[in-house]
């Protein structure tokens, strides 16, 4: 069965529609609360936009997470940046890095802190949706570097986004028994409704349009573009992240999602072992 298939099976559900309509006007009524940025984020996005901010300013900022320094100082010491001297200090890493692209990055990494709950049932979901949001960037930053059109750095954090709808889904769900307790219509609610409340995240968040657009429009194979984006590359990489399980989307033939024709990658899985090493690099990197 394809994505649009298990979309439309799941929104013909009249529960899941109504779930759907109670959950809107629960958004709408500011009774679910969206998830808003982590605020180092949202202090480095302000940083970043201004025409003068520096390296010492940013390093300022991102120092006082001391899990993002950690991370920050990870990556520029990682395969992923190829550097030569060990870097010991987060205002050398971001200089290695790029401004630009330590922002970005900021951003992906304070991601992992509104994946985390305080209640067990809910905590075990959001873990397991985090895990595969990393499998997903990290793929999606390794196919990048073939697409000189696109930035590694966004492609990452398209690929972390992609489910952030999930959340208030769950959110919502884990006061109703009918969803806590019957798991598989659970995962019929979050595949018909997390793509809409995540591009509303997205839009709220102020993310581009380029972004906004990947919760709603990663599923659709057939999707017609004008050249391969970072829709595309959220597309080829979930499908690559399901290769050898038992997930639906691991018997997809890859023929005949058009995004890989876009980005002129292959339709066959990349066994080499240059490939794996790269993910799992990125994999580590965005992982605690």
């Amino acid at each position: 069965m394809s994505s649009s298939e298990l979309i439309n099976v799941s929104l013909s559900n009249p529960l899941v529609e109504q779930v759907r309509l109670d959950l809107l006007d629960a958004i709408e009524n500011d009774s679910i609360v969206l998830p808003t940025l982590p605020e180092v984020a949202l202090e480095i996005r302000e940083a970043a936009s201004d025409p003068d901010v520096n390296v010492g300013m940013l390093a300022t900022i991102i120092e006082n997470d001391s899990s993002i320094a950690t991370r920050i100082l990870r990556i520029a010491n990682s395969s992923l940046l190829r550097g030569f001297q060990p870097i010991h200090d987060v205002k050398s890493a971001i200089g290695r890095i790029g401004l630009a692209y330590t922002s970005t990055l900021v951003t992906t990494l304070a991601m992992q802190q509104i994946f985390l709950s305080t209640k067990e049932a809910l905590n075990q979901r959001m873990r397991a949706i985090w895990m595969h949001s990393t499998d997903v960037a990290a793929i999606c930053h390794t196919l990048a570097k073939s697409q000189p059109h696109l930035k590694p750095e966004m492609a990452t954090l398209a690929g972390i986004v992609h489910q952030v709808g999930t959340l208030p889904v769950l959110s919502y769900a884990v006061g109703r028994g009918f969803l806590r307790d019957h798991p598989n219509l659970l995962d019929q609610i979050l595949i018909s409704l997390s793509p809409e409340v995540g591009s509303r995240i997205l839009e709220a968040w102020g993310f581009a349009e380029e972004l906004v657009v990947v919760p709603t429009q990663h599923m659709d194979f057939n999707r017609e573009a004008p050249e391969g984006d970072y829709v595309d590359l959220v597309t080829v990489a979930n499908l690559h992240s399901y290769v050898g399980s038992e997930h639906p989307l691991a018997s997809v033939d890859w023929s005949t999602v058009t995004a890989f024709a876009r980005l002129g990658l292959p339709v066959t899985p990349d066994t080499s072992e240059g490939y794996q090493q790269q993910i799992e690099a990125m994999q580590g990197a965005l992982r605690d």
